[in-house]
């Protein structure tokens, strides 16, 4: 590839659906140091593997190996297709690797993608960090709190540079919208309002059409840490598809609310929740899966609310609803006294209370930090401070690993994005509503959850509770 291509939002679902489900690998956790890891200088080139060989997985690489300054050196996947459908691409340094514990002994690695199905994510990342890898882990982070907190303390245990996988974050309507709340146009937000809906109808994702287990694919390595399950092929299909059930996925809030919550997360500044009440269910989709059809999210922040609504049987999108067609749908409202901010991914709009913004202005020059403070003071003068466009995601991942600087997605920031995501998973799972204490990171008053917020994995898998504490 050229060092000026990128990958299309259609190059990347052509090539989704090309090669389909994020593989998945082995269990364990690999001891031990790397020796490349840490000393990769600003000339030399990043040596970079990829676990999990499906479509967003290969988009992540391929936005990698266009660089320069990178070569892959291994592909790893539990399905034999898909981890040769990659090294037949870059034959000439991949190898192949069926078992995540092999590829990360390699001292060829400097770095690893993991892009398997959600389940896997917290053991593998936590075995990366072990190992001296740094790490490109795509969202949903992790599907428990317990695991929020492992893969943090993880990276900072282990020193590694990891950068989420919320490409959203490098938009440049989000780096807009941010400007304009941090600027106090809206004055105080007293809430924000998120949603992701579509319309797969009463059939859903459908029934598994497959007449069996394919040639290569090892189901009980896939499976993994969670409960095994009779093969499906629509399961194994892709990340669409795996959205539809809730040993694999959590369903459809991780997997769309990272994007999405990212932005108030970031605008506002918002810390962990401190309640959260979760409710919906299976109401009206008959397919192959188990996960909810309709979800239902508060969250209770000092000095704010905020909302998320999922729907599966329904598109309608407010303000974004366009065309009277089936689609999926997104946005962030933000309501403050002076008017009301929305966005979705690539466009924003304010629409004003009455004439409270007419007499604002834009002044030039002010820093980031006096925007801050004028947000959370109560003088509400605009304030514009531009916030630099971003290299892309992995890129800004990549150079981070020479300069050893977090990347601005990086675990630190984004359990800020992921806890109260995997919290109303808990409250929706035990029907009420859920306190946490954003000091100590704890379920407050409320014994089982705390106990369920800590996943009991499936033999012979064990959660890396040594991980538990910072």
């Amino acid at each position: 590839m050229t060092e000026g291509k990128r990958l299309t939002r259609r190059d990347f679902m052509e090539r989704s659906a090309r090669l389909g489900a994020v593989g998945m690998v082995a269990p364990a956790i690999v001891e031990g140091s790397a020796v490349r890891t840490g000393s990769v200088h600003a000339n030399d080139r990043i040596h970079v593997g990829l676990i999990g060989c499906g479509g967003m997985g290969c988009a992540n690489l391929d936005a990698c190996a266009e660089r320069a300054d990178v070569v892959v050196t291994g592909a790893c996947d539990v399905w034999k297709a898909r981890r040769d459908a990659v090294v037949e691409q870059l034959k000439e340094t991949v190898k192949p690797y069926a078992d995540y514990r092999e590829m990360l002994r390699q001292k060829d690695i400097d770095a690893v993608i993991i892009a398997t199905p959600p389940h896997w994510h917290t053991l593998i990342a936590v075995a990366a960090c072990k190992a001296g890898k740094d790490i490109y882990l795509q969202k949903p982070m992790t599907l428990h709190l317990g695991e929020s907190l492992a893969v943090r303390n993880a990276v900072r245990k282990h020193n590694r540079i990891c950068q989420v996988g919320t490409q959203i974050h490098a938009s440049e309507n989000y780096r807009r919208v941010v400007e304009l709340l941090q600027a106090g146009y809206l004055g105080k937000v007293g809430v924000v309002r998120t949603f992701n809906v579509m319309n797969q109808g009463v059939e859903g994702i459908g029934r598994d059409p497959s007449p069996g287990l394919p040639q290569g694919l090892d189901w009980d390595f896939w499976c993994g840490p969670a409960p095994r399950c009779q093969y499906n092929s629509l399961l194994a299909k892709d990340a669409y598809c795996h959205g539809s059930w809730m040993a694999y996925s959590g369903g459809w809030t991780p997997g769309m609310a990272p994007h999405i919550i990212d932005l108030p997360v970031w605008a506002l500044g918002l810390k962990y929740p401190t309640e959260v009440s979760s409710s919906g269910g299976r109401f009206v989709i008959q397919d192959d899966g188990d996960a909810y059809d309709h979800h239902e999210v508060l969250w209770r922040y000092p000095g704010l609310t905020m909302t998320w609504m999922s729907s599966l049987t329904n598109s309608y999108g407010f303000d974004f609803h366009g065309k009277p067609e089936r689609a999926r749908r997104l946005g962030i409202y933000f309501h403050g006294v002076n008017g009301t901010l929305y966005s979705s991914y690539s466009r924003h709009a304010i629409i004003p209370e009455g004439d409270y913004l007419k007499d604002f202005t834009k002044p030039e020059g002010t820093t980031r930090e006096q925007a801050q403070a004028a947000y959370n003071s109560d003088d509400l003068r605009p304030i514009t401070d531009k916030i630099p466009s971003s290299p892309g995601h992995e890129r800004e991942w990549l150079d981070c690993i020479k300069s050893r600087k977090q990347p601005s997605c990086s675990p630190e920031y984004h359990c800020r994005v992921d806890v109260p995501i995997v919290l109303s998973l808990l409250s929706y799972r035990l029907g009420r509503s859920i306190r946490f204490d954003p000091q100590t990171e704890t379920i407050v008053g409320d014994k089982q959850a705390a106990e369920l917020a800590v996943p009991i994995y499936r033999d012979p898998w064990e959660f890396p509770k040594e991980y538990l504490r910072g």
